[in-house]
């Protein structure tokens, strides 16, 4: 039986001459950053609402897809229904139980999802106070109980700790017996060893698609995700000199606390100039917290003894005196950046430190903002609005927004999130040539141990505690 049939497929963004699914194959779908991978998602969900043509296209009657672009709509949701105005105090959003009630599905069957996926600790928080890899989980979780005809699962182990990847991956080979999936991915190492078939896009065109093992071993399909560091363009030049600190930040008996539960606490640190420093830890220990302190957006900032880049916080000294020393790469920013503009604005605001820019932009700004996309391979796309890229090339520009000032301070949280295999090992290979000029300390996000590289000289570990969630602790990189 036939799942998907199309036939000669054109839009803004793809051109598919053919694809033909049947129901007992499994079929992952490998995408180059920028291949039109979520385009297609959104045609297969909504396709009344999208422009295209083909000359044949039949897909299941009710398709979902959750990945980052719908951890991002959800996002958009929940402070669209934002009434904290109304409130005592911040509203947290959508609590997970509610997110899951919202399918209809009956207690019993909520229940058994959330305890097979290990999320019943995400039932009474906030959606927006939840991680990128705790959305991710809720999300999968709320598909799964819509009973789509066709779950198209995009990117499902970005942000993911190796435990949740793992827990996954378990649960997906019980649920493709059970619900016909379709998962698009970026890197190679998440094809599954349960896909039977595999499709190649790049640029909208399904360059190669057919049996598992003929595919994977083509040649052609390891060159389009291999990175030859050799190639990478020679970083452009800083607009200024370089600002020193020593040390750039320091924390005494740094805490964080909600109410009755304490995040980690007792957190000692002085970060001092070329120390770049790996954060790893699972979902929602606080990581990112931590590095919300840092750059002054966590209320809990003015109260733990931080001192960042000469200034004692709460002594006076403005959030500008702060993130002017910081170049920042996260997830809330990345959800944030909702302001109209085009790639090439998004890559100055870096300059400024502001979501959109407000300021006639240099000639010579202008000329670095050019050369930091020509950088990430996006140069032909300068004028092309942020919203309108996709969420792999997003990335890449708020990447080049966060490198253009050679800050003192590089926070990068999870910044390859999204990218495939060759823009991912680019920007690793960028950041060690950046580390080679001494003006950025670097304190860098992952769950991945291919990307420990060699100019982390520490390495920040959480680790679930008894006397609070979680506690943290330091280890040298040999």
């Amino acid at each position: 039986m036939i799942l998907i049939d199309i036939q000669d497929l054109i839009s803004k963004q793809l051109n598919i001459s053919q694809w033909t699914i049947e129901t007992q194959q499994r079929w992952c779908l490998i995408g180059t950053t920028g291949s039109g991978k979520s385009q297609l998602a959104r045609i297969f969900q909504e396709p009344e609402k999208m422009v295209f043509q083909s000359r044949l296209f039949e897909v299941p009657p009710s398709c979902l897809c959750v990945g980052l672009e719908a951890q991002q709509a959800q996002l958009e949701a929940e402070l669209y229904d934002d009434d904290t105005d109304f409130m005592d105090q911040i509203d947290q959003g959508h609590t997970g139980l509610e997110l899951l009630q919202q399918t209809g599905a009956e207690n019993a069957a909520i229940r058994q999802v959330v305890e097979q996926f290990k999320i019943t600790d995400l039932l009474e928080k906030g959606y927006r106070v939840l991680s990128s890899g705790e959305t991710r989980k809720l999300l999968i979780a709320r598909a799964l109980l819509a009973k789509p005809d066709l779950l198209i699962l995009d990117e499902p182990f970005e942000g993911l700790d190796k435990e949740s990847s793992q827990s996954l991956a378990d649960f997906l080979v019980d649920l493709k017996e059970q619900q016909a999936l379709l998962m698009f991915v970026s890197q190679l190492q998440d094809v599954q060893e349960w896909h039977t078939h595999i499709g190649v896009l790049h640029k909208g065109r399904l360059l190669a698609q057919g049996e598992k093992d003929r595919i994977m071993n083509n040649d052609s399909l390891q060159t389009l995700f291999h990175f030859d560091s050799g190639n990478l363009l020679a970083l452009p030049p800083a607009l200024s000199a370089p600002v020193t600190f020593d040390p750039l930040f320091h924390m005494r008996n740094c805490k964080v606390r909600y109410g009755e539960v304490i995040q980690f606490q007792n957190l000692n640190w002085v970060l001092r100039p070329g120390e770049h420093t790996i954060i790893s830890g699972p979902n929602g220990s606080g990581k990112s917290t931590l590095l919300q302190l840092i750059t002054g957006d966590h209320p809990q900032c003015f109260n733990n003894g931080l001192t960042a880049f000469g200034y004692q916080r709460g002594s006076g000294e403005s959030i500008w005196d702060i993130k002017k020393h910081i170049g920042l790469v996260s997830g809330a920013l990345h959800q944030d950046y909702r302001v109209p503009g085009n790639a090439l604005t998004v890559v100055a605001s870096g300059l400024y430190d502001s979501i959109g820019v407000y300021r006639s932009v240099s000639d010579k700004e202008k000329r670095i903002a050019h050369q930091w996309l020509a950088f990430i391979g996006l140069k032909e796309k300068a004028d092309i609005a942020f919203k309108e890229l996709s969420w792999g090339e997003q990335r890449l520009v708020l990447i080049a927004r966060a490198l253009i000032k050679y800050p003192a301070l590089l926070i990068l949280d999870e910044p390859t999130l999204g990218l495939d295999d060759q823009n991912r090992l680019m920007v690793l290979a960028c950041l060690e040539r950046i580390a080679g000029l001494g003006a950025s300390t670097m304190l860098f996000v992952s769950h991945r141990q291919d990307e420990h590289l060699k100019i982390f000289r520490k390495h920040l570990v959480f680790e679930p505690d008894k006397e609070a969630l979680f506690s943290i602790f330091f280890r040298e990189n040999v």
